[in-house]
């Protein structure tokens, strides 16, 4: 094992976190491979195999077979081990098992150096207090989201497929993974209200970042929040509250959609439901492309926007956005420093979201040409069709309009390629391909303007 690690592929943080990934997709790959997977023995291509474990480490819920009805229990089992795994970082496992076996030992450098790039920390320093916190509140989350739904499912499926679906969707909503055992995700259950709002609770619980959970529970202690949480949860809540009314008005409360024979309170429920699940749940109540236009185009600003670092989410992220946001202000309002409550962001940090965003674009763009060569775009569809998909992937949502389960097998690649990006980082996925780490360079030339706009 040793020699192992001292392997080039091995040699940077970058290079261990992406082979780690790849490790348990090719992992997952061999046990839904095995006969006992599918349902009535059923053969799975290869191609599709990979797609489902990259699917689903990467936490994303894109399908191209029904995992309700192509996968036996067993299949369904390893789907759900891998989601959970993908959201958490294979590192949190890895630790988990580390301390279960060597408690007389504490973690080395090597392992905080790993779980600090797994969890997207700052400091080294928080490693292990923010370990306690990822397992504790993924464990507080999903059992007691296994607890609430099961008062709703038992009684309606029994004690052994009620517990079971309970266990299944608590799991998929808090990790915002799209795979579900129903076959139609929650779409029977738009007017279970009880049901979706728990299963929003779950999903904006793993969304919003184990970091921030840390600081709100410690808020008694300290009185105070970090800058990450404050912004964190300034953008998530704007986003939340802009998504939610944009959608009563391009859908009219979904009035078009599901009719008079829905309450108004259901209704707005399901549309309440519709702005939180393109933070990358992937969870649907009702037909992605039944919807107007307007909404998909949000819907695909929200997944390229994504969740908060250092959850299990993905997209470009909220810090992210928040901090371009507000550069922006400051630009138009001809000041200098970027300022948020009563702190100022370094250049560093926006220079890094400048760059993010940037690369994130030229990702998509790349991924949308090709798709727009091997794909074929259904009669009444447009453009939308393909870059709708190539967002869901990128921002491991899991939401589609039906491109998917049609998809050549150069399109599923692209989109594997799509959400493992989306899941890893683009920053620890270029890494990973350079022989080394960028190192600051101390020759600097005479700076000079050029023009702009």
């Amino acid at each position: 094992m040793k020699k192992l690690a001292k392997l080039s592929i091995f040699n940077t943080l970058s290079k261990k976190m992406v082979w780690g990934f790849i490790l348990i997709i090719f992992l997952g790959s061999l046990l839904l491979s095995l006969p006992i997977a599918t349902s009535h023995q059923q053969g799975t291509a290869l191609i599709d195999i990979l797609f489902t474990a990259a699917s689903a480490t990467c936490i994303t819920g894109l399908t191209v077979v029904n995992t309700a009805t192509h996968w036996s229990l067993f299949g369904q089992v390893v789907i759900l081990g891998m989601a959970e795994i993908g959201a958490l970082g294979y590192m949190t496992f890895a630790v988990l098992l580390f301390n279960i076996i060597r408690r007389h030992r504490s973690m080395g450098l090597s392992t905080q150096l790993m779980v600090k790039e797994s969890l997207n920390l700052e400091n080294l320093s928080d490693t292990k207090s923010v370990m306690k916190y990822v397992i504790g509140l993924s464990a507080v989350f999903q059992l007691g989201g296994v607890g609430l739904l099961a008062v709703d499912f038992i009684p309606r499926f029994g004690w052994k497929r009620g517990l079971y679906v309970s266990v299944y969707h608590s799991v998929m909503s808090f990790c915002n993974a799209g795979f579900d055992v129903f076959g139609d995700s929650l779409m029977r259950f738009r007017n279970d209200s009880y049901v979706l709002l728990v299963t929003i609770v779950l999903i904006v619980g793993g969304g919003l970042g184990f970091l921030v959970w840390r600081d709100l529970l410690l808020y008694h202690e300290r009185k105070r929040l970090s800058l990450n949480s404050k912004l964190t949860l300034t953008t998530t809540g704007t986003l939340f509250v802009l998504g939610f009314v944009i959608l009563l008005v391009t859908e009219g409360n979904l009035s078009g959609l599901l009719g008079d024979h829905m309450s108004w309170v259901n209704r707005t429920i399901n549309t309440l439901f519709l702005s939180v699940t393109p933070r990358t749940a992937g969870i649907v109540t009702l037909p992605t492309n039944s919807l107007h236009s307007g909404s998909i185009f949000l819907i695909m600003i929200l997944m390229f926007v994504g969740g908060t670092p250092g959850s299990t989410a993905g997209g470009i992220k909220t810090t992210t956005f928040g901090v371009l946001m507000l550069q922006s202000i400051a630009q138009l309002r001809g000041r200098e420093d970027v300022e948020f409550s009563h702190r100022r962001f370094s250049q560093a940090n926006i220079s890094r979201a400048l760059l993010l965003v940037f690369l994130a674009s030229i990702v998509i763009t790349l991924a949308t040409l090709v798709l727009t060569q091997t794909e074929k775009i259904p009669q009444g569809y447009g453009l939308e069709y393909i870059v709708f998909e190539v967002l869901s992937a990128f921002g491991t949502v899991g939401l589609s309009l039906g491109l998917t389960p049609h998809l050549t097998v150069i399109g599923k690649v692209i989109i594997m390629i799509l959400m493992f990006v989306g899941r890893v980082g683009i920053f620890t996925s270029l890494y990973a391909l350079s022989k080394r780490q960028p190192k600051v360079s101390r020759l600097r030339y005479p700076e000079e303007n050029i023009l702009i706009g």
